[in-house]
């Protein structure tokens, strides 16, 4: 094994050096290696004299109070001052131009190079450079050093205007050089990197037009800011090669030469059409190589290589089209840290591939980061694993003027620039919450300044009545569309650990148990893993009913928060928000195997999904309704060869078999079709009593680096004497290590939450820890012990790394492969036309005839209400044709918490007579098929609230939750208020 990673690390420093003496006109250095640091403020630490021998050595990304990642709860985390330096030296500066790249910090940072003063950067959020080159000394060690400022309540030096993103309940405040840093060298004529931050640069902009999917076609764009620094003018030739994954070249072409005055700036621009193109899909992240070279005099001056992709988006009929498909958005609203126990956000890579993987194989499209953009490493990571992103700028909860909002129409120009040939971004999100429509423009128009041809959506939460918006949605119920597609910006929030299989399995966890949060019942933010699954199969079920293909009015679908428990605001026992389908280690909860059923599908879901929702290890004497999820017809059980029967459907997708009595041995579920034909099955069994412990280690794929910075996952298993977990241990675990490793730990129910403790438990027989690497190579030797079972123990081996100078070749994300699992984008129509919706024309009403409209327009923000008298609550429909009418779609205010006993006539016919039913927001009335030209809704009594209205009108901070348009009418006895209305036919 130690042969075999020699071998891999000198085969990738071969391939470094060669990319390095191929392309000698731009070099890129990994900036990370060789930093120290301090806690605290110091004086003259800008100094490039100044002896920091004694300050702790680290690699970058690393922040400053990363120990506290999910010790503290996120308004605790430590704030103030620390000190960033680094010694290094740049030999070949001869008419060459060096610049520093910083994918982000956090909060602000102060710096200087050799003790003088180059620059500050404030917003927390985005990239943003500086070029050095006059201040480079080539003969000596050059000192940078940084001076980051992370306190909650910064203030822009220049407004003296605090930042509204760095917010205390959802912006964990990992402090200092958090995120990457990069190093390059160019000559004086170049391409500019993509950095409006500080060097007001724009870098390349690479794109693709007029495709032919079918045709595998495109005609692909390169363009680049040029930069000519020379002392004279400059005619240059403008060349771009494109490579495929496999490293082959598939196209090169050029424009015609162009004049470059010195000390000028232009855009150079070359295009061409390319046949056999590999679509960037949905869990397809294939990527292509381009080279943008400048040549003068046919002498290759400057040469940039950018990782980018191929993709169609489109936005119409209230849908998302990708690749000339609908994809019905689903997936999870994501907190942008997306951090780790004891880390933070800053993670290796290859780490930020497994996690964003992990959503994909969950069967997510679509990964909304919430309120601040993410960095550079994790959009780069969607690209490779074939997620879908929604970019935000900077934002908290609501519309600013002003100050902040110049400060986030800034972090929004970044962003774009910085991103836009990151294939993966299909909506860039103006605001967490409302903007107005002015501001809608303005976004607008940024977006079309710097990418207007990269097939990207903008919009916003809500912005169901603002044209400029091209895309929208609310939080927590449903919106429709035929136009603009609406997908919910979080639709599910229920917390609950992982730890807690049921109230019948160890600790025996009663659904809900647990303490008030701020004086209000937090009951659905204390589930178990039973609840918490069947909560995520009701919710999302409402949206599938609602997809593409049930009508002209349709959901672009929504996303769950959040998928990894976070180390932000919380509502449960714990002091970190534990809603996540994956634990803060990454460890699947049942909900991310419901998902895994529910979501199989651009749109319609396939029918081979099933999951046994929990484990089979009970007491004797146990009984407990069995839960599961299948997108099958019918799913049968069967314990121990005997089956119990076939178990009853709800909400879509959920099978429940009441009071099933334990047995030990195998749980079995088959799903079948409408004909009896199998589909999926998925068996359970008991395990054994416990005997040992297991240890797996989870790496980088291209060998565990010796940087400082690389992690390993080691997973810890509670098993039996046939090596199965036993899913109901919760035993302690003593950890040993030895070597050249640095324990960072796991997570666990417990003092501190057990953060860096070499003592912690498996929690449903399992658990991880993290190891950090040193800069020294060599074997890492870990050993778990627990009482009463044979331990366990591995070796991790560590390969070295090139350092020069504080310089490395190895860039990060080097050597990482993208994940094409799921194919390509699908030939046939990814959905089915269930149900027809049959125009409405006109109608009229007991009272308020000039508001009927309002009723079936496309905007969610209006409504019809009579005068709330009992005989005036009645709205007719007049359709475009004759139809044979089988569902009315109704949209009531109130239609959370309200029930209303309605009866629905066709042409005087009565073909439905009963309640609605609360909701997320739609209820669909099944009528008796009734051909007709008109279609009455009627009120037959006073709407009544629910019993849960109370508390689930309310979230636990207080605020209500959305439940309509607020009327005085609906409040009286006949008062009926329609927001929406459509009427449908067979197929």
């Amino acid at each position: 094994m130690l042969k075999f990673f020699l071998l891999l690390f000198c085969g990738l420093m071969a391939s470094y050096t060669q990319a390095q003496t191929d392309n000698p006109v731009r070099k890129i250095y990994n900036f990370n290696p060789g930093w120290k640091l301090f806690v605290g403020d110091q004086q003259g630490a800008e100094s490039g004299e100044f002896d920091d021998s004694k300050w702790k050595s680290i690699t970058l990304p690393h922040a400053w109070n990363e120990d506290e990642a999910f010790k503290k709860s996120i308004e605790q985390l430590s704030t103030g001052i620390a000190w960033y330096r680094k010694h290094f030296k740049v030999t070949d500066v001869q008419d060459r131009k060096i610049f520093l790249e910083f994918e982000g910090i956090r909060q602000a940072g102060e710096f200087y190079l050799n003790g003088k003063f180059i620059g500050r950067h404030e917003n927390g959020v985005t990239a943003f450079g500086f070029d050095i080159s006059s201040l480079i000394d080539p003969e000596k060690d050059n000192v940078l050093a940084v001076r980051i400022d992370n306190a909650w309540n910064y203030k822009e030096k220049a407004t003296n205007s605090g930042y509204q993103w760095s917010d205390k309940n959802f912006n964990a405040n990992y402090g200092g050089i958090s995120k990457n840093v990069r190093l390059h060298v160019t000559g004086k004529l170049y391409q500019t990197l993509p950095l409006n931050a500080i060097l007001k640069t724009t870098g390349n902009y690479i794109y693709a037009k007029n495709f032919n999917i079918t045709g595998k076609s495109a005609a692909i764009v390169s363009e680049s800011e040029v930069k000519n620094e020379t002392s004279a003018a400059q005619n240059v030739k403008y060349e771009v090669e494109i490579k495929d994954a496999d490293g082959k070249v598939i196209k090169t072409f050029s424009s015609a030469v162009q004049n470059i005055p010195a000390g000028g700036t232009t855009t150079l621009k070359a295009e061409s059409l390319v046949n056999g193109l590999n679509f960037w899909s949905w869990g397809y992240g294939y990527l292509y190589t381009v080279t943008s070279r400048l040549q003068v005099n046919e002498k290759v001056v400057d040469e940039l290589a950018t990782k980018t992709g191929f993709r169609k988006g489109e936005f119409k009929n209230g849908m998302v089209y990708l690749n000339d498909r609908v994809l019905m958005m689903k997936g999870y609203a994501q907190r942008t840290s997306n951090e780790w126990p004891a880390i933070g956000l800053s993670v290796p890579a290859w780490l930020s591939d497994y996690s964003n993987g992990l959503m994909v194989e969950s069967n997510a499209n679509l990964v909304r980061w919430m309120h601040i953009s993410p960095w550079k490493q994790d959009v780069e990571s969607c690209d490779r694993v074939g997620l879908i992103q929604a970019m935000p700028a900077g934002d908290a909860e609501k519309d600013v003027t002003g100050v902040r909002w110049d400060q986030r129409k800034a972090v929004m120009t970044d962003a774009i620039i910085y991103n836009r040939n990151n294939p993966s971004i299909l909506f860039y999100e103006c605001g967490n919450e409302s903007i107005s429509a002015a501001h809608m423009e303005e976004m607008k128009a940024i977006r079309d300044q710097f990418d207007l041809h990269g097939g990207r959506a903008i919009g916003s939460r809500e912005m169901l009545d603002i044209p400029a918006a091209e895309y929208g949605g609310e939080m927590l119920y449903i919106n429709k569309s035929a136009t603009k597609p609406l997908w919910s910006m979080e639709y599910a929030r229920d917390e609950g650990l992982r730890k807690y299989w049921d109230e019948f399995s160890p600790p025996f966890h009663k659904d809900g148990a647990g303490p008030l949060y701020k004086g209000a019942d937090a009951s659905v933010y204390n589930r178990n893993q039973d609840t918490h699954a069947i909560e995520n199969v009701i919710r999302w079920n409402e949206y599938y009913k609602e997809r593409p293909g049930t009508g002209t009015r349709v959901s672009s679908g929504g996303v769950n928060i959040i998928f990894s428990d976070s180390n932000t605001h919380y509502r449960g026992e714990e002091n970190y928000r534990r809603s996540g389908e994956v634990d803060a280690m990454r460890i699947p909860k049942d909900a991310f195997f419901a998902h895994q059923v529910m979501w199989n599908g651009w749109v319609d879901a396939k029918k081979t999904g099933i999951h046994i929702i929990g484990h089979w290890n009970y007491n004797a004497g146990t009984k407990k309704n069995i839960y599961v999820v299948a997108s099958g017809d019918k799913t049968e059980l069967f314990l121990n060869g005997k089956s119990l029967g076939f178990g009853i459907k709800s909400d879509g997708f959920l099978y429940t078999f009441k009071d099933v009595a334990y047995q030990a041995g195998m749980l079995k579920a088959i799903s079948y079709d409408s004909k009896n034909n199998k589909l999926a099955k998925m068996q359970i069994k008991t395990s054994g009593q416990p005997v040992a412990l297991k240890l797996t280690p989870i790496q980088n794929p291209t060998g565990f680096k010796a940087d400082g910075a690389d992690l390993a996952l080691v997973q810890v298993e509670v098993v039996d004497a046939m090596g199965a977990r036993c899913p109901i241990a919760l035993n302690m675990i003593n950890f040993e290590i030895t070597g050249p490793g640095e324990w960072r730990g796991g997570i666990a129910q417990g003092p501190d939450n057990y953060i860096l403790s070499k003592q912690l438990p498996v929690e449903g027989g399992v658990n991880r820890v993290l190891i950090r690497s040193t800069t020294n190579a060599g074997k890492i030797n870990i050993t778990a012990k627990a009482d009463g079972l044979q331990q366990a123990a591995i070796v991790l081996e560590t390969l070295p790394v090139r350092v020069l100078n504080g310089l490395s070749t190895q860039l990060p994300a080097d050597g990482l492969k993208p994940g094409l699992k799921r194919g390509a984008t699908p030939a046939e129509q990814t959905y089915q036309v269930t149900r027809k919706a049959v125009k409405i024309v006109n109608a009229t009403a007991g009272a308020n005839g000039d508001k009927t409209r309002f009723s079936y327009d496309d905007n969610e923000l209006s409504d019809w209400v009579n005068d709330g008298n009992i005989n005036t609550a009645w709205i007719k429909y007049e359709l475009e044709k004759a139809s044979t009418v089988t569902q009315v779609e109704l949209k009531v205010n109130g239609f959370r918490t309200k029930i209303y006993p309605i009866r629905i006539l066709v042409d005087g016919r009565e073909v439905f007579k009963g309640n609605t039913v609360p909701g997320l927001g739609y209820f669909t009335a099944i009528c008796k098929p009734t051909k007709g030209k008109t279609v009455t809704v009627q009120l037959l009594n006073s709407g009544e609230a629910t019993a849960e209205s109370e508390k689930i009108g309310v979230e636990v901070n207080g605020k209500k939750l959305d439940d309509g348009i607020e009327r005085a009418e609906t409040k009286s006895k006949g008062g009926l208020s329609i927001i929406e209305a459509e009427i449908y036919e067979s197929k």
